[in-house]
């Protein structure tokens, strides 16, 4: 996969994917306080993650976003594994689906790591309700 057009124009297009699927607070936050030493992570997740991976048309975002989910959860990335389900809610993504992705990672991650995720999960999702 190679991304088409020049850097500036892959960051720009997964500056615009990162707001639309995370939300344009959770971006701006972000990146308004990144540091001169995290300034390349924050580039180079936003212009490759983003920018390239993302915006292929290769898969459906609702399904990037699941797939993140149990990612996060075999990696135990609880932080991310919450913004990802903000995310998936913002793709489309039940919370069904969200829920029996979770249970899909208990048998091939290990239940601890699905566990901790459905709890963080629920968080979020309680959260997302209560702000409607």
């Amino acid at each position: 996969m190679t991304a088409q057009g020049t850097h500036e124009e892959s960051y720009e297009q997964g500056l615009k994917v990162r707001r639309e699927v995370l939300g344009a607070e959770h971006v701006d936050r972000s990146l308004g306080s990144v540091s001169e030493f995290s300034r390349p992570i924050q580039e180079l997740v936003t212009e490759y993650c983003w920018g390239v991976v993302w915006s292929s048309d290769g898969l459906e975002r609702k399904t990037r976003s699941l797939l993140n989910l149990a990612m996060l959860t075999a990696l135990n990335r609880s932080h991310e594994l919450g913004v990802h389900v903000r995310g998936a809610v913002n793709n489309g993504a039940t919370e069904k689906e969200i829920q029996e992705t979770l249970m899909q990672t208990a048998i091939y991650v290990g239940v601890p790591a699905a566990l901790e995720s459905f709890r963080v999960a629920e968080r979020v999702l309680k959260e997302l309700r209560d702000d409607e």
